[in-house]
Parts: C-alpha cells; sequence; structure tokens
C-alpha cells in the first residue's frame, strides 16, 4: 500500500509544521499538534482519537489543549514542560504560549505502540530535544521522523539547553539509518524522504 493513502497531512503555523492524520477505527491518530490542526481537521469532518506528539517544542503542540478538549488522549515521552515547548524562548518573540495540557500516556521507547490496526516502533532520539520519539509503521515502511531527520538535513542543535549535535547523529546512525532502505520518511517540517536517500545525499551524515 501507498503510504500517502494511510493518512493525511495538515502543515500550518509560523514554522510550518507538518501534522499527519492516519484514519482509524476509534476516530484517527494524529501525529503533532500544528497551530490550526484542530479546527482542520473539524473542517474536513475528521474526529482524532489519540494524539502521539515526536515532541514538544510551541510549533508541534500549539492545538494540543483544544484537542485534548474535544477528548483526544495524548501521548509523549515526557511530561508537559514548560522548558521543552520553548516558552521561555518564545516568550522574548513576542508570541503567545502554549495552552497548558497534559500528558496522559508516556511512552516508553523499550515497548511498541499498538492503536487499532497500527502497530508502532519507537525510537527515543535526543539531541533536537531531550523528549524526541520517532514512530515507525514496519508493515508500511514507514517512518514519522518528527525534527530528528529531514531531507537532506537534520534537527537543529543549537537550541540552549536542550541540543546536543554528536547525541542526535548517534542517534540517527544507530536507530534510523538501520531502518530497511526503501523505508518512507515523513519529518515535522518539508518535505518526504527515503532512508536510502539520506544514506546517499544528507550531507550531514556523510
Amino acid at each position: 500500500m501507498n503510504s500517502e493513502s494511510l493518512f493525511l497531512t495538515y502543515t500550518g503555523g509560523i514554522a510550518e509544521t507538518n501534522g499527519y492524520f492516519l484514519p482509524s477505527a476509534s476516530g484517527g491518530i494524529l501525529i503533532d499538534a500544528p497551530e490550526g490542526v484542530a479546527e482542520w481537521l473539524t473542517r474536513k469532518g475528521l474526529r482524532a482519537s489519540h494524539l502521539l506528539l515526536t515532541h514538544q517544542h510551541f510549533d508541534h503542540v500549539m492545538d494540543a489543549a483544544a484537542l485534548q478538549a474535544l477528548g483526544v488522549t495524548i501521548y509523549a515521552f515526557a511530561e508537559y514542560d514548560a522548558t521543552l515547548t520553548l516558552e521561555h524562548v518564545t516568550r522574548s518573540w513576542g508570541m503567545p504560549d502554549v495552552k497548558t495540557y497534559r500528558i496522559d500516556k508516556l511512552l516508553n521507547p523499550e515497548h511498541s505502540l499498538e492503536i487499532d490496526d497500527f502497530h508502532f516502533s519507537l525510537s527515543h532520539v535526543p539531541g533536537h530535544s531531550p523528549d524526541s520519539l520517532t514512530f515507525y509503521l514496519k508493515d508500511h515502511e514507514t517512518l514519522f521522523s518528527g525534527d530528528t531527520l529531514f531531507q537532506q538535513s537534520i534537527g537543529r542543535t543549537d537550541i540552549p539547553a536542550h541540543g546536543d549535535h554528536r547525541l542526535l547523529l548517534q542517534g540517527i546512525r544507530s536507530k534510523l539509518l538501520s531502518l530497511p532502505a526503501d523505508t518512507k520518511v515523513y519529518p515535522g517540517h518539508g518535505g518526504s524522504t527515503t532512508i536510502s536517500r539520506e544514506i546517499r545525499s544528507n550531507p550531514y551524515l556523510s
């Protein structure tokens, strides 16, 4: 099955952040919650039942509280923390604070996550953010990489108290590049890619 037939993509917010909606038996699984995604789902007549956060930087969680108010269960690696959302940085940019939400279920990367017919393998890949997770659907050779791995790039590591370039590269090489070469990669920003393409030509991984 073509990966794109599995989900719908929403892109929104100041950082043009991607959110991915996978229809499922219980309603739907949303990966990340960029600004405007709750309204987008309503406009399309869709209902999310689960929200999986790749990490909690502000641009990935702006609509988390709005979704939770609609009954969506939120999953993440770590509890909500304003230092993870980077609000101490974004306030200086004159941006509004993230509306507070709670994490309903903490994810352990040692265990897989099963929701309806979807079976996700999890990898904790810090370096961009200490709570960064990736979600891999083996049956569909599809990886939702958040802000760890992009088309021809990797996540920023210049964020004070969060960034660790060596740690990010180590995690990408050991946990992501070891996936099957044909794995399709859907990142938190920008277009999709494949593991083989990034191994071959990503300048940060050469």
